[in-house]
C-alpha cells in the first residue's frame, strides 16, 4: 500500500460495504491504517469514500487495562476525560439531543478520578448505563486534541489518546460477563477492560443540532486516534 508504509510498523485494512449492507445505503469503502511509532504510539486512521449520501461513525473499540493482569477490574485506573458536557441517554442507551454539563456529578472526569469512586452511583445515567457507558463532547471543532488520560497507579503505566473527532465514548466493560475471551485465552469478566472510542456524536441522524455524520459523494471521511503510551515518572 504504498513505499511510505514500507518504512514503518504499520499494517492497512481495506473493506467494501456493498449498499444496502446491515441496511445502509451506498457503497463505502473504508482503508484503516494501525501505525506503531518510534514515540510509543499506536495511531490508528479510518479513511472512507461512498457513491451515495450515508451515514458514517467509525471508532475502534479496543479493551484497554494497565495493570497486565486480566483478572483484575479498571475501576483502580485514573481517568481524566478533557470534556465539559456528555450526552444524556434515554433508557436504551439512545442519545435524547441534550448536551448536559458535567459539573457537580459523577460524570465529571475533568481532574484524574478513580474510574470505580462514583460507578455504581444513584445518578439516572450510570443506572442506565450499568456504569459508564457515554458519549462526552470534545469541542474541537476538528482539531487534534487531547480527549482522555488514563493511568494504572500500581504500575504507573499511562495511556493518553488524541483525536480530531468531537466527542469520545467511555464504556467501563460493564457488560463484559466471562464470554469474551481475551488475551492468553482468559474470559473477561465484569469491568476487567474498558474502551475508549473517539467518535461523531452517536444518533446525529436524529438530532439537527449534533454535528452531522453524513458522508456524502466526492467527500472523504477521516478519523485520526493517537495511543501515546508513558508512565507516570514522565
Amino acid at each position: 500500500h504504498g513505499t511510505a508504509l514500507d518504512r514503518e510498523c504499520a499494517v492497512v485494512f481495506e473493506h467494501r460495504s456493498p449498499d444496502g449492507d446491515e441496511g445502509y445505503p451506498g457503497t463505502l469503502d473504508v482503508r484503516v491504517t494501525y501505525r506503531l511509532t518510534d514515540d510509543n504510539e499506536l495511531v490508528w486512521e479510518a479513511v472512507a469514500t461512498t457513491d451515495s449520501p450515508t451515514p458514517v461513525n467509525l471508532v475502534h473499540h479496543s479493551f484497554w487495562n494497565l495493570c497486565g493482569d486480566p483478572a483484575s477490574t479498571i475501576e483502580d485506573h485514573q481517568l481524566t476525560l478533557d470534556a465539559g458536557h456528555y450526552l444524556p441517554t434515554d433508557a436504551g442507551l439512545i442519545p435524547t439531543g441534550e448536551m448536559a454539563s458535567v459539573a457537580g456529578t459523577p460524570m465529571d472526569f475533568r481532574q484524574a478520578t478513580v474510574v470505580g469512586a462514583r460507578i455504581d452511583d444513584s445518578f439516572e445515567a450510570l443506572r442506565f448505563g450499568g456504569g459508564y457507558d457515554h458519549c462526552w463532547v470534545l469541542g474541537n471543532q476538528g482539531a487534534m486534541v487531547r480527549a482522555a488520560r488514563l493511568e494504572h497507579p500500581g504500575s504507573g503505566r499511562v495511556m493518553e489518546i488524541f483525536t480530531d473527532q468531537p466527542a469520545i465514548q467511555f464504556y467501563a466493560g460493564n457488560g463484559l460477563d466471562g464470554s469474551l475471551i481475551g488475551k492468553r485465552g482468559v474470559r473477561c469478566g465484569r469491568r476487567s477492560g474498558l474502551c475508549l472510542e473517539t467518535e461523531g456524536f452517536p444518533d446525529a441522524p436524529n438530532h439537527p443540532h449534533f454535528p452531522s455524520c453524513i458522508l456524502r459523494p466526492g467527500e472523504r471521511y477521516r478519523h485520526r486516534m493517537v495511543h501515546r503510551f508513558t508512565t507516570a515518572a514522565n
